[in-house]
């Protein structure tokens, strides 16, 4: 199996997502925290690669940021 393309950095999202998560949410135009608080966690996890614990990590940052999920389901 090929490596996954480290994209990271992207945008202002944190490293720690990993590099799979991190280069299919920019493949959907999702670079910012902003626009990670547009999606719901549900959508964000039917994305290839966002999973538990990349959401949890962009939640903690979304916190840090004074934002939050679109909806918190």
């Amino acid at each position: 199996m090929a490596d996954t393309p480290d994209v990271r950095p992207v945008g202002d999202l944190p490293d720690a997502i990993g590099k799979t998560a991190a280069r299919e949410l920019s493949i959907r135009g999702i670079t910012t925290l902003q626009q990670v608080a547009d999606h719901s966690r549900k959508e964000l996890l039917a994305i290839h690669g966002v999973g538990p614990k990349a959401i949890a990590i962009l939640g903690d940052a979304l916190t840090a940021k004074g934002l939050d999920h679109r909806d918190p389901g």
